[in-house]
């Protein structure tokens, strides 16, 4: 036996927020990972009061790329946010480090000590 669609249906893929298809919604309050890194490529570069242009042309990548890159907005490949960091004068792995110290920064901070638990009555329809 085989399965048929009736001709008049149709598949209509659901698609994020962010229009891209087969992306999986982030856990609320949960940091996307290409957010935590753009906030470190951004700030490196403005310590060092650099412009994008300039770390862009350094990294051999183009100035609106990195700043999708910069703002979160693109998933950047390993080999550009390795162009971007050596730009900066740091290696990929710093770059990671670094957003992986600020996830368990905000992740701690996202935690709060629990309230004592509180005894009630609990009535269900």
């Amino acid at each position: 036996m085989s399965s048929h669609m009736p001709n008049d249906a149709r598949v209509v893929p659901l698609r994020p927020r962010d229009g891209r298809p087969d992306t999986p919604a982030p856990a609320p309050g949960e940091p996307l990972w290409r957010d935590l890194v753009g906030d470190v490529l951004r700030r490196e570069r403005q310590a060092q009061e650099r412009t994008l242009r300039d770390v862009a042309d350094t990294a051999r990548i183009s100035v609106p790329y990195l700043s999708e890159v910069e703002r979160g907005r693109k998933e950047a490949s390993s080999e550009v946010l390795a162009a971007a960091a050596r730009a900066l004068g740091l290696g990929l792995g710093d770059l990671l480090s670094r957003a992986h110290s600020e996830l368990a920064r905000q992740s701690a901070a996202g935690r709060r000590p629990s309230a004592a638990p509180t005894r009630g009555l609990c009535l269900a329809a």
